[in-house]
């Protein structure tokens, strides 16, 4: 700790941090433009100019950037010195004098870091009379808009997408005062984190182009604190609506999980929330063929009931994508011997070994921003940046940290960027990866090996060995690989914090064993160390915990008629088996209700279909892949502004049929209500009461505000339905109000909230405001619970070991690769995701694509035990011989790790003309 002295008051600071970032922490307002919390320290704008004197006699001092300059103890500086306050007044006027001052049209207006740097300096008048400089703009892809007239040099850019993200393609051209941000051409920026520029930029460079069709200034959006859906990270997020529509989504700061930054998908993949085709009123089908009729709420629900009561015994198919309550509300409906998860048996099955692993290896579970502390990583069988890309930008920090290591061992403070990274260099810790293909990761690694899944795990298992020589041996290892498990198990053991990463991407559950004996050997020859797991689904770690039969099941009981009738939860079937035993299945069953907010082709299906809410029209409950349950608020009321909708929480629809089904009458429930219900009836789950505040939560007797105090326009958005204004929707379910009447501010700490803004601090900077310290932790506490910890013992190694990967005649095994864009059931459905993604390929061997006589381009057809799949070739180099990579998130014809034979579209297998 140190002591400082600013304006004449005294105050005890970190003495690892320069003054910037100590009077920020001390919630002193200092105007600034390069500096970000995440990226350090390069004093390129000289925004941050203060006045800092000697000691308590100096009446003059000198003007230093409090950005650059440590906060030593005895440190005396002054804010609001007039010297210094005109410098940063004429600071800002230089910055702008190429601006094109278009704050009326710039989609940056009303959230810009440079709009509340101007106020906060008083630049207020224009003086440059002269021609100004102006650029051209670049098509930059389907999630960024380019203007670069706005730019104000201040490097943020490039030193977030390059030096933070790993990005190559992004970079600062010419010289003096012409410098130009961009590509080296138009083109699509290919880092998974560019949506991060929208909100690292201070000014309008780089905007929200999926934001720009339906704009609205973010007074005008109306919020919730919410948790991304599209992955098991957990990130938090901060959806805006207007018009009954999800307009953007902005990064909410998690201390733990996010902090400042979101990948691609989650910050771009809410398209689907929006769709003209998604069901908005129940739907009812006497036959599968019929088009159906809609009907109102109490007609459904009494058709529902009637056909249920009629049945002999009803089927419940969960879902990982829906919330704890609406998966819990469907087994409470069909009991605990009627209950799938509505999970494949495989994925269950890597799912339920996780949790296994999770409690029984020995170490913790790191949280993402734990995860960048570790010193020595290895990788068994994920691509990090396709299946869960935050988590990779997670184990890029950890490679990099080597960078503040090092410096650290020179006294270079670690705010210091520049010289950080100047002296770090291309020095990393070592991260290792066994995986099939390239990663994204592979920029930093110290070694990656192409392996198959086996070998994967076999690398695993001796890796496990060399540590402890009581884990089994692998017998028959060629000299390379032991060789490649000695050094890792070396590197490992030398750490002060090693890490294993793995989990279900393969499905392997062999790879999975593997990872747990690495670290239950870290656990017991090195007592440090984490592993981390990754799985599929926003909440396939808190379906796991909450228990089930796996899909398979759940058909099986409907096609041998041992049920007739199936409810079916937020789960489109045919994604995740093959068509043919879902159709097999739907039509033998007598009833079929699906709840989804999406028309799938399982709704179609339906003989009721139930308009369910999505996760922003909805609230629940969802345990990451940490085993963090966090709550995710309604961020609007679909029937606020079009009353003829239907749309309900999947729990709230399934406790009414409940209760019609029993003729018990139709009470209505709260969310509270149901999350207590929850946790009584899982013991593992007993923590997701404490995991957000309840709706009685107040702060100085206010519920808390969704909308900013300035949101305008709430009678006219009505007028076409009538001109009197309505009470706003009322929300039993949360402390929030569907309004801008409520509480907003920041000096009473809070975990929820809902929008970043603190008076002068319009931009997403203003999260600061709510931070114990800049880049800390919220002052209330990082919202969710944690529900999982390794249980005390001395925990069996797995012993069963795979044999080594042989390549067969005619044959090829089946790898799934996920794909961060297209791979994803729900943010697939979004168009600008869909503009992203790649044409989905077969990836094979250079060796087989020429042993089969094909070309990149030339389509085949990979067949499996339950379908075929017909794609275009692609050929990787590092690909083993005898793999054929798959694309996740098509139709589920091929299982993972199955052997497929390849054939032309026209059915002829290609003959393998290797002979042996």
């Amino acid at each position: 700790m140190a002591t400082i002295h600013v304006d004449g008051q005294r105050y005890e600071v970190a003495g690892a941090d320069n003054l910037l970032n100590a009077c920020l922490s001390l919630g002193l307002d200092v105007p600034y433009f390069c500096w970000h919390p995440a990226l350090g320290s390069v004093g390129a704008c000289r925004q941050c100019a203060v006045k800092q004197y000697r000691d308590e006699d100096d009446t003059r001092g000198a003007l230093v950037m409090s950005c650059m300059t440590p906060a030593a103890d005895g440190t005396r500086i002054s804010i609001d010195d007039e010297e210094a306050r005109e410098f940063r007044a004429s600071v800002i006027e230089w910055l702008m004098i190429h601006h094109p001052h278009d704050c009326p049209v710039c989609e940056e207006g009303g959230h810009c870091h440079l709009q509340d740097m101007t106020m906060m300096t008083g630049h207020d008048r224009r003086r440059y009379r002269f021609r100004k400089r102006t650029h051209h703009n670049q098509d930059l892809g389907p999630f960024i808009a380019h203007e670069m007239n706005r730019c104000i040099t201040c490097y943020r850019c490039v030193r977030f997408y390059r030096d933070h993200a790993g990005g190559k393609d992004l970079g600062a051209f010419g010289a003096n005062d012409n410098i130009y941000f961009g590509r080296h051409q138009d083109g699509v920026l290919e880092s998974p984190f560019a949506g991060n520029l929208t909100e690292v930029c201070p000014t309008g460079v780089f905007t929200d182009q999926t934001h720009s069709e339906r704009y609205t200034r973010k007074w005008d959006l109306q919020f919730a604190p919410s948790v991304c859906h599209q992955c098991s990270v957990g990130c938090n997020i901060s959806p805006g609506e207007r018009y009954g529509e999800l307009r953007r989504i902005e990064n909410r700061y998690h201390g733990d999980v996010n902090r400042f930054f979101l990948c691609d998908r989650g910050r771009f993949g809410y398209g689907y929330v929006n769709r003209d085709d998604r069901p908005r009123l129940p739907e009812w089908r006497s036959h599968r063929d019929d088009a159906g009729v809609t009907l109102e709420v109490d007609a459904a629900l009494d058709h529902g009931a009637d056909r249920l009561r009629r049945v002999r015994r009803v089927i419940g198919i969960g879902s990982p994508r829906a919330s704890l309550e609406s998966n819990h509300q469907l087994r409470e409906l069909v009991g605990d011997d009627g209950f799938s998860t509505g999970i494949a048996a495989a994925e269950q099955r890597c799912l339920s070994l996780m949790q296994r692993l999770n409690q029984s290896c020995g170490l913790p579970t790191p949280t993402p921003r734990e995860v960048e502390r570790h010193d020595a990583v290895l990788i068994l069988g994920e691509d990090l940046l396709e299946s869960a890309a935050r988590l990779g930008l997670a184990v890029r920090q950890a490679a990099q940290a080597r960078h503040e290591t090092l410096a650290a061992e020179r006294d270079i403070p670690h705010w210091h960027a520049a010289a950080v990274r100047t002296l770090g260099q291309d020095y990393y810790h070592p991260v290792f990866i066994a995986y099939p293909t390239p990663t994204g990761l592979d920029d930093v690694t110290a070694a990656r090996w192409a392996l198959a899944p086996d070998d994967i795990a076999r690398l695993g298992f001796a890796v496990a060995h060399e540590i402890d020589g009581s884990a089994p041996a692998v017998t028959d290892l060629d000299p390379g690989t032991r060789e490649a498990a000695r050094d890792i198990a070396a590197r490992l053991m030398a750490a002060e914090r090693p890490l294993v990463v793995s989990g279900g991407s393969l499905g392997s559950e062999a790879i999975l064993r593997a990872a747990g004996n690495v670290a239950r050997a870290l656990s017991r020859r090195a007592r440090r160390g984490g592993l981390v797991l990754v799985r599929r689904e926003v909440n396939s770690t808190g379906l796991t915990m909450m228990g089930g039969e796996p899909l398979e099941w759940a058909l099986d009981e409907l096609a041998s008629r041992r049920a007739d009738a199936v409810v079916i939860l937020e789960n489109d079937l045919h994604q995740r088996l093959p068509a043919p035993s879902v159709e097999a299945a739907l039509a033998a069953a007598e009833t079929v209700v699906v709840l989804d907010h999406q028309r799938t082709a399982t709704w179609q299906r339906a003989h009721l279909g139930l308009p369910a809410a999505s996760f922003a029209e909805a609230d629940g409950t969802v345990v990451s892949l940490e085993g963090r349950a966090q709550r995710f608020f309604q961020v609007f009321d679909p029937a606020h502004l079009r009353p003829e909708t239907r749309i309900r929480a999947s729990w709230r629809w399934l406790h009414a049929l409940r209760a019609d089904l029993l003729r018990h009458a139709a009470a209505d429930t709260t969310l509270d209500e149901v999350i207590r219900d929850c946790a009584r009836a899982y013991p593992s789950l007993a923590g997701i009461v404490d995991a957000a505040p309840d709706a009685d939560y107040r702060v100085h007797g206010l519920k808390l505000a969704r909308e900013p105090h300035r949101y305008s326009g709430r009678t006219a958005m009505r007028a076409h339905l009538d001109v009197s204004e309505p009470r706003v929707s009322r929300d039993p379910d949360s402390p929030f109000t569907f309004s801008m009447e409520g509480y907003s501010g920041f000096d009473q700490p809070r975990e929820e909230v809902a929008f970043a803004w603190a008076p002068g601090w319009n931009s997403p900077q203003a999260w600061n405001k709510f931070t114990d310290e800049v880049g800390g932790h919220l002052r209330a506490g990082d919202p969710g619970v944690r529900l999982m910890a390794p249980r005390p013992g001395d925990h069996a190694y797995a012993t069963s070991i795979p044999e080594g990967f042989r390549r067969r005649d005619g044959k090829w095994q089946v790898v799934m690769l996920p794909r961060l864009f297209g791979g994803e059931e729900t943010s697939s459905r979004a168009a600008p995701i869909l503009a992203r993604a790649a044409p989905p390929a077969l990836l094979l061997a250079a060796d087989d694509v020429a042993r089969l006589g094909v070309s990149d381009g030339d389509r085949l057809a990979v067949i499996g035990h339950a379908g075929a799949l017909t794609l275009s070739v692609c050929h990787e180099a590092t690909l083993p011989p005898g793999v054929v990579g798959v694309p996740a998130g098509l139709a589920p014809s091929l299982e993972a790790g199955e052997w497929a034979r390849l054939a032309t579209p026209s059915g002829h297998a290609r003959r393998d003309e290797v002979r042996k």
